[in-house]
């Protein structure tokens, strides 16, 4: 079955009809061209596909295009404001946090998405408090709130310190 719907990715206001088994990482790729977030596994493991739904991370090879009507989708393509790069798309760059560049912008999302939460003051499975009102971001926390973004060519070792510059401004 077809349904008009209207997503709101990246700033911006995009009417479309899909059918209603359509995922939002294809509504985003196929039908409105919008390449940055990757399909990978398309079955939410390895976090390429990462978006931010309302502020918050989430995998669009799991999410129904039709749930997320009017829904304030970023994607690493509208992290950027007014020509420039976000802060972390900038670390990326500074710290050469990619390789082959499949999962970065996943791994951008996902990282943005991730300061917000421990900005917040969401513990993680390895916080040492989880009461505690500051999360400490740690090479440790990082890896952990991290670990949902996979990369096959194994750049974490630059990922993790180009979220941490972010994480300390």
């Amino acid at each position: 079955m077809d349904m008009e719907i209207t997503l709101r990715v990246d700033g911006q206001e995009r009417r479309l009809v899909v059918d209603t088994r359509t995922s939002l990482l294809d509504a985003l790729r196929e039908r409105l061209g919008i390449t940055s977030p990757k399909k990978g596994c398309d079955h939410g493991q390895c976090g390429a596909c990462t978006v931010l739904l309302g502020g918050r991370r989430a995998l669009s090879c799991l999410a129904l295009a039709v749930a997320y009507e009017d829904a304030e989708i970023v994607t690493a393509a509208g992290l950027a404001e007014g020509g420039d790069l976000h802060p972390m798309q900038r670390s990326f760059i500074d710290h050469d946090a990619l390789q082959c560049g499949y999962c970065t912008p996943g791994q951008i999302v996902s990282a943005v998405g991730m300061l917000a939460e421990a900005e917040a003051g969401w513990p993680s499975a390895v916080s040492a408090d989880p009461d505690a009102d500051e999360v400490v971001l740690d090479d440790a926390e990082i890896a952990e709130r991290m670990s949902g973004n996979l990369c096959r060519c194994g750049a974490y070792v630059n990922i993790r310190p180009a979220i941490a510059e972010v994480a300390r401004r």
